[in-house]
C-alpha cells in the first residue's frame, strides 16, 4: 500500500511539473512567435496551451484514480486513466489541426519572414523539452502510469516542433526572399508529427480499455512465483489487465485433488500473498482452484 501511495505521489508531482513548465513556456512562444513573425513559433506555442490543459486533465485523473474501491467502484477507479488519455489525445488532434490549418493559410498568402531572434528563444526551449520528455517517461515507467506516459509524449511532440521550427526560420532567413513560408511548411511538419504521437499514445489506452492481451512478460512472472508456493502443482489460465497503475489477476492452478477445500483454500491465499509480495505491480488478484488430475 505504501508503495502504491508513492507511486501516485509521484505521479501527481510529475504532472505539477508539466503544468508549470508548459504555461512558462507557452507565454514565452507566444511572445517570440507575435514578435517574431514566426508561425512556426505561434504553432509551438497553441501546442504548449493545449499541454497545459491535457496535464491539468491528467492530475485531476491521477486524484480520481486513487480513490479506494466502494460500492460503485469494486475494482477501483483506475479505468478513468485510459479515458484521461483519449481525453489528452483529443487536444492532441485538435491542435494539430488547428496548426495545420493555419500553416495551409499562410503558405498561400505571403507574409514578412521570421526575425533571427526567435531561433535564440528556440535553442534552449528545444533542450529543455526534451529533457522534461525523459524526466517525464522515467516517472511514467516507474508508476506505471498511461496517462502519464501520454504526457510524456506531449513534451517529446513539443521537442519535435520546435525543431522543426528551427529548422523552418533557419531556412527562410539563410535564404531570405521567397522563402518566407519554410516558417510555415516546418509548423505543417510539426501539425503532421502532432498526428502520427497522437496514434503512438492512443493505441495503448485503447488497448487498456478493451482488456487487450499485452502482458505476455508479467504473465511469465506470475507463473514462475506461483509454482514456488508450496501446493502448486502447475498453472491453467492466466487473465491479466491493467487497471490505473495496477494489474488485476485471474489466475487458474492446480492442487492435488485429493486435498480438502480448506487447504485449497489456503494455498490460494499463500499464493495471493506471494505473487504481491514478489510482484508489487499486481492489485486485485483472484485465484481459482483446480484439481490436479493424473494421466
Amino acid at each position: 500500500m505504501q508503495e502504491t501511495e508513492h507511486k501516485h505521489q509521484v505521479a501527481i508531482k510529475t504532472t505539477y511539473f508539466s503544468i508549470i513548465g508548459n504555461a512558462l513556456l507557452a507565454v514565452l512562444k507566444w511572445v517570440t512567435g507575435y514578435f517574431g513573425h514566426s508561425y512556426a513559433m505561434i504553432a509551438d506555442a497553441i501546442e504548449s496551451t493545449s499541454d497545459i490543459f491535457s496535464s491539468i486533465l491528467v492530475l485531476l485523473g491521477l486524484k480520481y484514480t486513487n480513490r479506494p474501491p466502494d460500492k460503485n467502484h469494486p475494482y477501483g477507479h483506475g479505468r478513468l486513466e485510459p479515458l484521461i488519455t483519449f481525453m489528452v489525445v483529443a487536444f492532441l488532434v485538435t491542435s494539430a489541426t488547428v496548426i495545420g490549418y493555419e500553416s495551409i493559410q499562410n503558405i498561400r498568402h505571403p507574409h514578412e519572414g521570421p526575425h533571427v531572434f526567435t531561433l535564440f528563444v528556440l535553442a534552449p526551449i528545444i533542450i529543455w523539452k526534451e529533457i522534461s520528455y525523459q524526466l517525464v517517461m522515467h516517472r511514467a515507467r516507474l508508476t506505471n502510469s498511461s496517462s502519464l506516459r501520454a504526457d510524456a509524449w506531449h513534451h517529446r511532440s513539443d521537442a519535435v516542433t520546435s525543431v522543426a521550427a528551427f529548422i523552418g526560420i533557419s531556412i527562410a532567413l539563410y535564404f531570405g526572399k521567397g522563402f518566407e513560408s519554410a516558417d510555415d511548411w516546418a509548423a505543417l511538419f510539426a501539425a503532421a508529427f502532432i498526428l502520427y504521437n497522437s496514434y503512438l499514445i492512443f493505441r495503448p489506452a485503447l488497448g487498456e480499455i478493451m482488456d487487450e492481451h499485452l502482458y505476455d512478460g508479467l504473465e511469465q512472472d506470475i507463473r514462475m512465483v506461483a509454482r514456488t508456493v508450496a501446493g502448486v502443482l502447475d498453472t491453467e489460465k492466466c487473465l491479466i489487465r491493467k487497471v490505473g497503475m495496477h494489474y488485476q489477476v485471474d489466475l487458474h492452478v492446480e492442487v492435488k485433488s485429493t486435498l480438502s477445500v480448506k487447504e485449497g483454500h489456503q494455498i490460494a491465499h499463500r499464493l495471493q500473498d506471494t505473487l504481491k509480495e514478489k510482484l508489487p505491480q499486481l492489485g486485485y488478484v483472484l485465484i481459482h482452484v483446480e484439481p490436479h488430475e493424473k494421466v
